[in-house]
C-alpha cells in the first residue's frame, strides 16, 4: 500500500492508503494531481508516501501548505531514500 496525502487547504487535508498512486485523481469532488512520490522512506517499516495537491494550487502554494502541515501530518517530515 501507499500512504496518500491530499492537500487542499491550511486545515483541509486527507490521508488515505491506496494500492496505486495515479497522476490525477478526484477526491470528494476536488481534482488533484500528484506532486511528489510515491517515494520509499528511510524508515523501512513505513509504507511509500505520495503527496497530492488540489489542481487549483500553484507550486508555491503547494510548498507553503506542505511545510505548514508537517506538524499535523508526520509522513511529510519523514526522510526519503
Amino acid at each position: 500500500m501507499i500512504e496518500i496525502i491530499l492537500l487542499w487547504g491550511k486545515s483541509d487535508y486527507a490521508i488515505e492508503h491506496w494500492a496505486e498512486a495515479p497522476e490525477l485523481v478526484e477526491y470528494n469532488g476536488v481534482a488533484f494531481s500528484r506532486r511528489a512520490g510515491p517515494r520509499d522512506t528511510v524508515e523501512t517499516s513505513h509504507e511509500p508516501v505520495a503527496v497530492y495537491a488540489a489542481d487549483e494550487l500553484t507550486e508555491e502554494e503547494f510548498q507553503d501548505l506542505f511545510y505548514l502541515l508537517q506538524p499535523k501530518i508526520p509522513a511529510l517530515g519523514l526522510k526519503f531514500s
